[in-house]
């Protein structure tokens, strides 16, 4: 026979999977949080960097990134944003930088302020490139 305790444990387990499992089977749309939005001091910021530190940024976003967001030849194994997606690529540099610094803990992005600044602007170029095939294609 087993214990209240353990009874109460095991309970207590199987309805945390119940409801885990619920919320994320739920048909969560994948799209940019509108209240998560850059100050505009933040989205006013322009990118430091010329083309040339893309395949840096491409190297961080798939240490980073790409087990969220995927890139062009893997899926997005979640419900993070397309960063191809038309409302991710209009947003300002400055805003897309501001995202990647200070992150959004309500909707799972970590906040990669401990990467260098370079780095982070290196990750913008990165996401500004992913729309390039697509607006080629037209």
């Amino acid at each position: 026979m087993q214990s209240p305790r353990l009874t109460a444990l095991v309970r207590s387990i199987a309805l945390f999977t119940v409801l885990t499992t619920s919320a994320l089977a739920q048909d969560v749309p994948s799209q940019v949080d509108p209240s998560w939005i850059a100050p505009a001091s933040a989205a006013a910021r322009t990118n430091p960097l010329h083309a040339s530190a893309l395949p840096g940024g491409r190297k961080i976003f798939q240490h980073t990134c790409i087990t969220c967001h995927g890139d062009e030849t893997h899926a997005r194994s979640n419900h993070a944003p397309d960063l191809a997606s038309p409302a991710v690529q209009s947003e300002p540099d400055g805003a897309l930088f501001w995202r990647i610094s200070q992150g959004n803990a309500r909707h799972a992005m970590p906040s990669f302020s401990n990467l260098p600044e370079a780095q982070r602007w290196q990750l913008v170029l990165y996401i500004r490139s992913m729309a390039q095939p697509k607006e080629a294609a037209k």
